[in-house]
């Protein structure tokens, strides 16, 4: 059942929807997108209902989505944890939600927890699924917990060391999420590059220099790749050194990219390795688990440097508007804040 334009102003409150149903966003076609009023089931002794407060877009990933630009070959391995329907539509996709436990464990009522669930307003799941965020980690902030467990995993792939030098190419949500931890280690050198100027303000505030990739320097031992563009990753060939790596975090979804591989990648033996969240990273796949790697991931925003990759705010209601202004080019953010009813 779709809900209509008119009834849409009260969704996720007590007006619209109450403990047996819920509401969800779904996108029903290329570009796309509805509201969608559903039946919450009963949860198990095993289960949760959780209210949600805040969601996240991630833009990069979820406008492939939008835009029916996953490749079906690979539709099976790119579905989101608690995803609904099949791509290319119609299909409820999502993975950065914050909420209140409303009905579950006594041990769990009231917690505010993180869960790779879509857009929904309330949902019912396994306790197995959910994050518990600490207290004195913001819900707001909470909702990039996937986007920093993307950025951890790829830093486990990748092992930096003590005075590597290290470049991450694009200062997107996932390029300036990675290059944010990698703050922290003890390197000779760490370069976020974006070429568009307007986020000179954003990679500053992160404690980051600013860097056109014409002025990059070069010989890195490591390149983070998380542009999505071709021109970024021929960039990140030649930003690596002699034998160097390039960690492409970039989805393409069903676009093909062209590469000069007959260049530096050839003559100087560099290797290409594709970093994906949807295990944990070989180096750590023996001692951690994924619900380990979500515990890490929401303890390290406690920074509120994070703050800064919140650019935007939509009310639920508003959401299909939100994704028609993100693939037309109308507003260019980070991640956009979902904000729902708390009454």
């Amino acid at each position: 059942m779709t809900i209509p334009k008119k009834s849409q102003s009260n969704a996720g409150g007590p007006a619209s929807t109450s403990q047996s149903t819920a509401v969800a966003y779904w996108t029903v076609g290329p570009c796309q997108g509805e509201l969608r009023k559903e039946e919450l089931p009963r949860p198990a002794e095993h289960e949760a209902v959780v209210r949600t407060l805040y969601s996240g877009i991630s833009r990069g990933t979820e406008l492939v989505v939008h835009e029916a630009h996953v490749p079906p070959r690979i539709a099976k391995e790119m579905r989101a944890p608690h995803q609904e329907g099949e791509f290319p539509a119609p299909v409820k996709f999502g993975y950065l939600s914050v909420g209140v436990v409303e009905e579950g464990p006594e041990d769990w009522a009231g917690q505010t927890v993180f869960c790779l669930h879509p857009h929904q307003d309330r949902y019912v799941v396994p306790l197995s699924a959910l994050t518990r965020v600490p207290d004195d980690v913001p819900a707001r902030r909470a909702v990039l917990t996937g986007i920093v467990e993307i950025a951890l995993n790829a830093l486990w792939d990748a092992g930096p060391r003590l005075g590597d030098r290290i470049a991450v190419v694009g200062g997107g949500l996932v390029g300036g999420m990675t290059a944010a931890l990698l703050r922290r280690f003890p390197l000779e050198r760490l370069q976020l590059l974006e070429s568009n100027p307007r986020k000179r303000g954003f990679v500053e505030s992160l404690g980051l220099d600013f860097v056109l990739p014409e002025d990059a320097a070069r010989d890195c031992d490591i390149v983070f790749h998380c542009s999505a563009t071709d021109e970024g990753l021929a960039k990140s060939l030649r930003l690596a050194g002699d034998e160097g790596e390039i960690i492409e975090m970039s989805w393409y979804g069903d676009r093909a990219v062209s590469l000069p591989l007959g260049e530096d990648f050839h003559a100087r033996r560099l290797t290409i390795r594709a970093s994906q969240v949807g295990v944990v990273a070989r180096p750590r796949r023996h001692r951690r688990t994924t619900g380990e790697r979500l515990d890490l991931a929401v303890s390290l925003l406690r920074d509120p440097v994070f703050d800064a990759f919140l650019t935007g705010e939509s009310r639920f209601e508003d959401l299909p508007e939100a994704f028609d202004e993100l693939a037309n080019g109308e507003r260019d953010e980070l991640c956009r804040l979902v904000t729902y009813s708390k009454e």
